[in-house]
């Protein structure tokens, strides 16, 4: 019952920030200068008959707030406007980009999970030497190169330099897609792996000096059974956490590197709808992105119990 009310909990909490978000989002529409039928006239000067058709067509004659509930009530139906630019359903624009922008987060999520979780437990069993240092050293440099820096480097030695991959597009069929996204997934990957390499260090280096793990140590249990079983667990939860976060920063800084490789994805969509004033694409992608954000959150906080019971244990005697 108590871990009922606390799912349900988070759920309503979860349902709460997407309203408060979609507000936010619908609403900066009309602080943004410029509007939809400067864009749809294209500079033209159509008849005051025509401008009145178009305002009624795109519903921009009623009040804001019946536009909100107007849109709100769409998306809950999966119905996210019209695209000004493309002239299509944003839900069909998005559809077409999605699959490009969520292969290119997963290969860069790999990436990072892999380079930064065993780089951050071998500097943390060696915590305090050599090693640990030059891998510290290591994640700095990491962190200190901006996407938009590493994907030029990348192009100019492994695709124009060398020939191994090509220095743009998003390649057709999986595969060929996959092949394709190997130089943007690393691009996109290097600035997170730090973050994950460190915290990973940080959760680790504190669990090893824990006394539970060194009385666990003293009395002879082999260091692979401490290590999975008193260390790597409870270290697991300040690296979910992150997770959270590297979601929507992965598909925010996915913009930069689709248009540095010249993907054709929602990161580059939403920079070339921000130009062209296409608000309803705008708005789709920037509460597509809040959404991964607040759900991850929110999957990371209902399994923090399962993860790590100390928390629950701290939550009911507060």
């Amino acid at each position: 019952m108590k871990t009922a009310r606390r799912v349900a909990g988070k759920l309503a909490g979860l349902l709460l920030t997407l309203f408060l978000a979609s507000l936010l989002v619908f609403f900066s529409r009309f602080v943004v200068p410029g509007d939809p039928i400067s864009f749809l006239l294209r500079g033209r000067k159509p008849s005051p008959e025509a401008v009145a058709e178009i305002t009624a067509q795109y519903g921009l004659d009623l009040p804001p707030w019946q536009q909100y509930i107007n849109w709100l009530l769409g998306l809950l139906q999966g119905d996210f406007g019209r695209s000004l630019q493309y002239r299509q359903d944003v839900s069909v624009v998005i559809g077409e980009r999605l699959p490009v922008t969520l292969t290119l987060v997963a290969m860069a999520g790999l990436i990072i999970a892999v380079v930064g979780l065993i780089s951050g437990a071998i500097a943390a069993l060696n915590h305090g030497k050599p090693l640990d240092r030059s891998i510290l050293i290591f994640l700095t440099v990491l962190g200190a190169i901006p996407s938009f820096v590493g994907s030029i480097v990348l192009i100019a030695v492994f695709a124009v330099q060398l020939g191994w991959f090509p220095t743009f597009g998003s390649g057709e069929g999986f595969w060929d897609r996959i092949y394709h996204l190997i130089l943007p997934s690393i691009a996109l990957g290097i600035v997170f792996i730090v973050l994950v390499g460190k915290v990973t260090r940080s959760a680790m280096v504190e669990q090893l000096g824990r006394e539970h793990v060194e009385v666990a140590t003293s009395r002879g249990i082999a260091s692979g059974t401490v290590l999975r079983r008193h260390v790597l667990r409870n270290a697991l939860m300040p690296i979910l956490t992150v997770s959270g976060v590297l979601v929507a920063g992965l598909m925010v800084a996915s913009t930069i590197v689709e248009a540095a490789f010249g993907l054709a994805g929602i990161g580059s969509l939403l920079v070339q709808s921000v130009d062209r004033l296409d608000f309803p694409v705008v708005q789709a992608i920037v509460l597509l992105v809040v959404t991964a954000f607040v759900v991850m959150n929110a999957i990371v906080d209902i399994l923090e119990p399962w993860v790590d019971p100390r928390s629950a244990a701290g939550a009911g005697a507060r």
